[in-house]
């Protein structure tokens, strides 16, 4: 199967004109043209994830390995030296990003993973109606993203209205109708703001919050008759 009839495919699914102005989904390294019998589904590239790839693999992903615009190619130097290694091996690259949040990503993280129905969605923030008691529910999405501990902003004892935004939100925090936000990336200073307008916050992190795009596009890719494996890289970060 073609590259291109695939990205048809993955157009159809989760539309790339839904992207951000910032963004870079779509075709990124490789060829319409070109021939695939394999695709390889990850958050991320990294340099164990190409070694393990055979060669003429398409692999999809969710964060774009090309984000904003390149002025040169030196292979020592990242994303460069990542793309000499995809480019030797004739790896293609579709990234799935801001246009795949919209689409599947948060629903799938609140109906799948937290277990709670969309009351609304608004772009990239699902709401969860919900009336439970703030160290409960802090302690319940710990569990469900795998995380050690939930780092908490808590400005009330109970929760009601739930925000949620896979990957990094913060920004959005100011437009939320929300008693409670979770998103990943959470800073000082968002936790300080988050504080002044009685919002409280659990940092859902990044990576587990968004490493289910590999299972997720896994469901819709199997009935295109190639081989779908899934690869996912591994968090960059080390909890000791």
């Amino acid at each position: 199967m073609k590259i291109l009839e695939i990205y048809k495919f993955l157009n159809e699914l989760s539309p790339f004109e839904l992207q951000e102005s910032w963004d870079n989904s779509g075709l990124l390294i490789g060829d319409f043209k070109e021939e695939i019998s394999t695709i390889a589904l990850s958050i991320d590239v990294d340099e164990a994830l190409i070694d393990s790839l055979s060669e003429n693999t398409l692999l999809i992903t969710h964060h774009p390995i090309i984000f904003g615009g390149l002025k040169q190619l030196q292979f020592s130097k990242y994303p460069a030296n990542l793309i000499q290694k995809m480019v030797k091996k004739n790896i293609s690259n579709i990234a799935m990003h801001t246009n795949f949040d919209q689409t599947h990503l948060n629903e799938y993280v609140a109906t799948e993973i937290l277990g709670y129905k969309i009351a609304k969605k608004d772009g990239f923030v699902a709401y969860l109606e919900i009336d439970e008691d703030f160290d409960v529910f802090a302690s319940k999405v710990s569990k469900a993203f795998g995380l050690s501990h939930a780092r908490c902003v808590k400005t009330s004892n109970r929760v009601r209205k739930v925000a949620l935004t896979t990957g990094s939100g913060c920004s959005l925090m100011k437009s939320l109708d929300a008693d409670c936000f979770l998103t990943g990336d959470v800073k000082y200073h968002d936790a300080m703001e988050a504080k002044s307008i009685n919002l409280s916050l659990i940092d859902i992190g990044h990576y587990e919050s968004e490493h289910f795009f590999a299972q997720i596009m896994q469901k819709h890719l199997k009935n295109l008759g190639l081989e779908v494996i899934i690869a996912s890289s591994e968090n960059p970060f080390t909890y000791i």
